[in-house]
């Protein structure tokens, strides 16, 4: 009903009865000159009718509002039963209220009133519901079908009761959306393909074998490429560019990129298996963007350790392989280049500052001290980045500080390295290379100059902004590469005996006394060391644990879990001091016991769960702990789980070895 409709109606109901009153009134008062008694009983009764009828006007008035909304309610109803767009009208809970004839024909149920919207579909969730005057918008699939649905507050003008409800409008989008998709799978990917241990396959064969092999190669990269209707084209000897519609790249990966196996299973009289590396982007905006996803995917396989391919499809990857363990590289002819660069880029700063990980490890630390002896041969000013020694550590820091060799100022608190650091500071990072992991990641922003060098498989999270990178997963430690890069940055260097010992402690620790990941240079590197004094003795003397330690690493492996056959899992003792350190030895331990494949140990530490995962190389421990979170290489790795129980990680673990064994990696 409108205004003008209001008006006519009150001054109906109460100005023309009103108007009648005012005679009375004029009356009453002249009674009242003549009779006061008169009078003042006329006023009275005039007052109690202009009461009376003025009541009775705001009640006829309320009722024929009440009428008016409620014909305007049900009109309002009728149009929505019959909106040509599935409506539905919710509370603050997600539970439905009303909704129309074409939501029900969606739905195909008939009694839906109370139930939560989030039941039909799981996407709709109260915390998404927006505020007043906003509206959010979002795609949901529901019987084969895709709908893009508009949610919004709905404004009552009267409330009747404490809640507030929300309506849901369900447009069809699913012609649109079939034809994204078809449009996405029309767009071009571009892959990269190396074989990443070319010169070591080919250095040992004559050159009929070595043309056969090739052949092979390519006969076998030619067929898989033919097989998705690409363009496959050598572009040097070990490499290959590749174009294909991005549709076919679900059936790359329902096959698990099965050429990585079918080329390694090549035998021309190559003593070792050939291997492939390939990075593949995709989605890009054009195909310059889809050329640097796949250079970027590329360099994260090869740093990886090759023998996989990766997808990056913008800043997502996707990791496929991995199988094998990382083949060492005998010619040190990178390591002399990289350290030739180190050189030059040291000799141009006057300051160096080094710094490890979180939680450092003696393989972190004697890198440390490794690169700073370097930087002292050179005359730079230098420290080292650590805000607290450790258990794994406290036995070699604390002989550094009483060597009395050093400089009162050898190593300093993240806060002091803020303060000191200039554009022109060298920042070498050692033993890891994801910012997040690092001593005081903020150094990381600040710094111009930036040098990595680490040992363990490149993963996803990186330091992108790096000057110079030295990130080969074959190498067995950090300390080796740090002793080979040695002896090239300076002529006949001569390390003290500490030193020495310091980076014989790292190799000897991440190569679990030289049983892991060694080889030539592996050995070639700890008779450098032994030269410049590094005692086994003295070494082994850094590692003894108190008895305390060691009755909480049998604990652990006492209480160990046989799973599978073949795996041990493990949870270290609660409340016992560095017991980080102690479930990584109780996880070496473990791979003694006959049978043993993996092991899996682990222990709380604060508000945090971590795992220490050992294998003697029948299963990749990296690729189980990298879908936890963790990474590491393919016989030793590690996670940390935040704000989770002991059973739900032994659950989340179990899982995650499960899915592993299944998929045959």
């Amino acid at each position: 009903m409108g205004n003008s409709s209001n008006d006519s109606f009150f001054r109906k109901v109460f100005f023309l009865p009103q108007f009648y009153i005012v005679i009375l009134y004029v009356f009453a008062v002249i009674i009242l000159l003549f009779n006061y008694m008169f009078g003042f009983t006329a006023i009275t009764l005039c007052v109690l009718i202009s009461l009376l009828v003025y009541r009775f006007a705001k009640k006829a008035e309320k009722k024929e509002q009440i009428i008016a909304e409620t014909n305007e309610n049900v009109i309002y109803e009728n149009s929505l039963w019959d909106f040509p767009v599935p409506f539905v009208m919710v509370d603050s809970q997600g539970l439905i209220q009303w909704y129309n004839s074409k939501f029900e024909d969606m739905i195909k149920e008939k009694t839906i009133v109370n139930k939560n919207i989030s039941s039909f579909f799981a996407d709709i969730r109260f915390d998404i519901f927006p505020e007043a005057n906003k509206e959010i918008t979002k795609e949901v699939n529901f019987d084969d079908k895709t709908y893009k649905l508009s949610l919004y507050k709905i404004k009552q003008r009267v409330t009747f009761e404490d809640n507030e409800y929300y309506g849901i409008y369900f447009i069809d989008n699913t012609e649109n959306a079939i034809l994204k998709e078809e449009s996405l799978k029309q767009k071009l990917s571009v892959g990269l393909i190396l074989i990443d241990n070319y010169e070591e396959v080919m250095q040992n064969m004559d050159d009929v074998r070595k043309n056969l092999l090739l052949a092979l190669i390519d006969r076998r990269i030619n067929a898989w490429v033919e097989e998705v209707n690409g363009i496959l084209k050598k572009v040097d000897r070990d490499q290959y560019f590749v174009l294909f519609y991005s549709k076919y790249l679900e059936l790359f990966k329902k096959k698990k990129f099965e050429i990585l196996d079918q080329v390694r299973e090549i035998n021309a009289g190559n003593e070792l298996p050939v291997t492939l590396s390939i990075g593949i982007g995709i989605n890009g905006k054009d195909l310059p963007q889809a050329m640097e996803y796949a250079k970027a995917a590329m360099d994260l396989a090869l740093g990886r350790g090759g023998d996989q391919a990766v997808i990056k499809d913008d800043d997502k990857y996707s990791f496929y392989g991995g199988k094998t363990r990382e083949v060492e590289k005998s010619t040190r002819v990178k390591a002399r280049m990289k350290a030739y660069a180190f050189r030059e880029l040291m000799e141009e700063t006057d300051e160096v500052i080094i710094m490890g990980h979180k939680n450092p490890d003696v393989d972190c630390l004697g890198a440390a001290v490794g690169v700073y002896r370097c930087a002292k041969f050179l005359g730079k000013k230098t420290h080292i980045v650590l805000n607290e020694p450790n258990f794994a550590i406290k036995g070699a820091y604390d002989k550094l500080l009483e060597s009395g060799e050093y400089e009162d100022r050898l190593f300093i608190t993240s806060d002091e390295a803020l303060n000191i650091i200039k554009d022109t500071t060298l920042l070498v990072i050692v033993d890891v290379h994801r910012p997040s992991y690092t001593e005081c990641p903020e150094l990381l922003e600040l710094s111009k100059k930036i040098v990595v060098f680490d040992h363990h498989r490149r993963s996803e999270e990186f330091i992108e902004n790096a000057v110079l990178i030295y990130l080969e997963p074959f190498i067995s430690s950090t300390c080796e590469m740090i002793t080979e890069i040695l002896q090239y940055v300076v002529d006949k260097i001569k390390l003290n005996p500490l030193e020495a010992d310091m980076l014989l402690a790292g190799i000897t620790i991440d190569t679990k006394n030289f049983v892991f990941k060694t080889g030539v240079r592996t050995f070639e590197a700890a008779a450098f060391l032994k030269r410049n004094g590094a005692d086994s003795t003295r070494v082994r003397m850094l590692f003894q644990n108190d008895m305390e330690a060691y009755k909480a690493k049998a604990e652990a492996v006492r209480h160990a879990e046989i799973y599978k056959g073949d795996i041990a899992i493990s949870v270290a003792p609660l409340n016992v001091e560095n017991i980080a350190v102690i479930a990584a030895q109780a996880a070496d331990e473990l791979l003694s016991i006959s049978g043993i494949k993996a092991s899996f140990v682990l222990s709380v530490v604060g508000d945090e769960i971590l795992i220490s995962a050992r294998s003697l190389g029948d299963i990749n421990v990296h690729i189980i702990m990298e879908k936890l979170g963790g990474g590491g290489h393919m016989t030793v790795a590690g996670a940390q789980l935040k704000e989770s129980s002991i059973e739900d990680v032994l659950q989340k673990l179990k899982s995650t070895i499960d899915d592993y064994l299944e998929e045959g990696e």
